[in-house]
């Protein structure tokens, strides 16, 4: 039993995942209005014949649980993240390796920080190879979404 629970705790260590601020992070700041770009970004996504399969809404979220958690910390005015899919893109991908559905579904996020006229819209990066095809797909509808 003692060999059991070290294998378990060691286990634990070994497939604990990454924290956040490990993985980069592409994004680009706009003076456009919020609204704009949340436009902006279904439109580049569903001009391309792609569907937003969920919206996430994580700054009414955070502000939601805020006081629950025990903070006076408020990070965003607004933040939301898009999740959708390329069934195309997205075999070609998992063709090369099946584990890249890791990656699927795709999130571009966009937010707004308290007391800021700037917005922030942007995605995780991927790692080099097959995935930076899905890279430069995120790429083209952040820029595409704060065009003017």
């Amino acid at each position: 039993m003692k060999h059991f629970a070290t294998a378990i705790a060691l286990g634990t260590l070994l497939f604990t995942p990454a924290f956040a601020q490990d993985q980069a992070m592409v994004s680009y700041a706009t003076e456009l209005e919020y609204d704009d770009v949340t436009f902006g970004l279904e439109s580049a996504i569903t001009d391309r014949g792609l569907v937003v399969d969920h919206i996430s809404h994580v700054g009414e979220m955070l502000e939601r649980t805020r006081v629950d958690v025990g903070s006076e910390v408020v990070l965003f005015d607004r933040a939301d993240v898009y999740s959708f899919c390329s069934a195309k893109l997205s075999r070609q991908v998992m063709e090369a390796d099946p584990m890249n559905i890791t990656f699927c579904p795709y999130d571009i996020f966009v937010a707004q920080r308290p007391g800021e006229d700037s917005v922030t819209i942007g995605f995780r990066s991927f790692p080099e190879g097959e995935m930076q095809i899905i890279q430069n797909l995120l790429d083209e509808i952040a820029r595409e979404a704060i065009e003017e």
